[in-house]
This record gives structure tokens, C-alpha cells and sequence, in this order.
């Protein structure tokens, strides 16, 4: 299904929340992918996951855009990205080439990738692809290796993809009125304002197919996630900074210190009353992590 030439960005869309000049790119599969592009200098892209968009970003693009270029994509069937009904655009490694069509059409080069839930993935796939285009990686609350032997991604896994979590997600938008509040440490930090900017981001049953279907993924794409990993040798000796919420219901301990363990060149921050979502619960704590990361040469 191909999407027009643009699509118009909704009137929910909050000016003073969201301030940013919205581009839209048309993708190899013929989708308009929506992506933020503010400020001049060292590109930071900003990768997000299910079932975010880059609205999640706006207070880092907020605190880094007078010095550096912030790049944030919504993945198709994201944000105000088109939609798709066929599976094959609900594949994660779909969502990776479309982030590496845009990121090579806009020439960027020295990318600091930051990386959220499926945004690890595949922004790594990018990395491992293009290592000459990737300067420093930050790793937020995510993976990037196949855990298709752990109970606590196959039961997840297995819950979402079945019929009830389908529905759950489809017909009652689950991902967005659940999950996430379950997912930060403080509940209070997502505002009514805030908690409407992504509920209409998956407004009805029919624009959550993306959102629906990467759960099933993260089992059913563990062929893929082994192959970026047995790859990681383009991109664990590069400066690395890893930020991670520690009440976090999909990552853990476990996670975190595998990261630690695999990445050469890294410094970790540990964040004790935050959960999965780090760009909305502590932007300004991250911020001047992010500044020192991107001082290093």
C-alpha cells in the first residue's frame, strides 16, 4: 500500500510541545516516514521503539539542537508516519532499511545514535552496516542480541502475539494505556498532555498493526537480531554511553550488564527511580551526560 506524496501533520500535535518543523521522507517500500530535523552541527539521531515516537525525544532535540543536528524518525506505523497493513513493514529489519534509506539520504555522517527499546536494534543494524558513519552510541533501556532461550521475553512475547493480546492492543490501545504508565518508575511524569500524545498517535484499530506486531518479533526475529550481534565488532570499540532506568518491567540487571560486558569504550549511568522511557522521566539528568559524550572526539 502506497501512501501520498505527504501527509499533514494532525492539529493534536501540540506547537508548544512539540515545536519542531515536521519533514516527511518517502521510503524504498513507498511510505512517508515522518522525522524531526533541528539544529546545525554533529548529527544525534534518535531512535525509538513500540510504542513511541520521536514526541519522546523533544526535551533532549529541545536541550541539544543550538549545538548539534537532532534527527528523530517515527518508524512506519508510527507517530505521524503512513500506515501499513502488510506484515512484511512490521518487521523490524523493515524498519531498519527505511532508517538507513533516510539517514543515507540526508548524508550523515559522525551520527551519535541514541537508542530506545527497538531503536537498539535498529540503529545497530545501521551501525554495523555503515561503522564509517557512526561515531558514538548511546544505549538507553534496550537490546540487540537474540533472547529467544529467556522466559521473560518468551512469555511476553508469546502473550502479546496471541489473540488476546492482540486484541488488547488493537481494539484497546494497550501498549500506550498500559504498558507504558507501567514501564516508567514515577506515573505522575506522563501528564494527561503528554499520555494524549501518544494515544492519538495510534489512534484506531487499524493504525496499530506496526505497534501490534513487533512484539512477536522479539522472538520471531531472533535470526536477525543474532546477525547484528555477531556483527558487533563494527561498533562495541566505538565511544559508548549506556543510560538505564533501573525499574525498568522489560530490561534488567541482566541486560544492562551484558551491555557492559560487550562494549569496550563505554560509561554507564545508573538511574534508580526511572523505568523504560529515560528521555521522558529524566531529561535533565541525561542531558549533560549526552553533552560530554558528544565533547569526545
Amino acid at each position: 500500500m502506497q501512501q501520498s506524496a505527504s501527509l499533514a501533520r494532525p492539529d493534536w500535535v501540540s506547537e508548544t510541545m512539540f515545536p519542531f518543523q515536521s519533514n516527511f521522507f518517502t521510503t524504498p517500500s513507498g511510505h512517508q516516514m515522518h522525522y524531526v530535523d533541528e539544529g546545525k552541527g554533529e548529527p544525534i539521531v534518535f531512535l525509538h521503539g513500540n510504542p513511541s515516537w520521536s514526541f519522546e525525544f523533544r526535551h533532549l532535540i529541545n536541550g541539544l539542537s543550538s549545538d548539534f543536528r537532532c534527527v528523530a524518525p517515527d518508524h512506519i506505523g508510527f507517530g505521524l508516519s503512513g500506515r501499513s497493513q502488510s506484515s512484511t513493514d512490521h518487521h523490524p529489519d523493515a524498519h531498519a532499511k527505511s532508517v538507513e534509506a533516510l539517514l543515507l539520504r540526508l548524508d550523515l555522517r559522525d551520527i551519535t545514535l541514541y537508542m530506545s527499546d527497538w531503536g537498539g536494534p535498529i540503529g545497530l543494524d545501521f551501525a554495523r552496516r555503515h561503522p564509517d558513519r557512526v561515531k558514538r552510541i548511546v544505549v538507553a533501556n534496550t537490546w540487540s542480541w537474540p533472547v529467544n532461550d529467556d522466559m521473560h521475553f518468551r512469555r511476553f512475547s508469546f502473550m502479546m502475539r496471541s489473540w488476546v493480546g492482540q486484541l488488547l492492543i488493537k481494539r484497546f490501545n494497550c501498549f500506550v494505556n498500559k504498558v507504558v504508565p507501567k514501564a516508567v518508575g514515577d506515573p505522575g511524569i506522563l501528564t494527561p498532555e503528554v499520555m494524549d500524545h501518544y494515544r492519538y498517535a495510534q489512534p484506531d484499530w487499524g493504525a496499530r498493526a506496526a505497534c501490534a506486531a513487533l512484539p512477536g518479533h522479539i522472538i520471531r526475529a531472533s535470526d536477525w537480531l543474532g546477525s547484528i550481534w555477531n556483527d558487533r565488532a563494527a561498533f562495541a570499540e566505538k565511544p559508548a554511553l549506556v543510560l538505564w532506568g533501573l525499574k525498568d518491567i522489560a530490561f534488567r540487571a541482566k541486560e544492562l550488564e551484558k551491555w557492559k560486558s560487550s562494549l569496550a569504550n563505554v560509561e554507564v549511568r545508573e538511574f534508580e527511580d526511572c523505568g523504560h522511557f529515560l528521555a521522558e522521566e529524566a531529561p535533565e539528568r541525561i542531558l549533560p551526560e549526552l553533552r560530554e559524550l558528544l565533547a569526545k572526539s
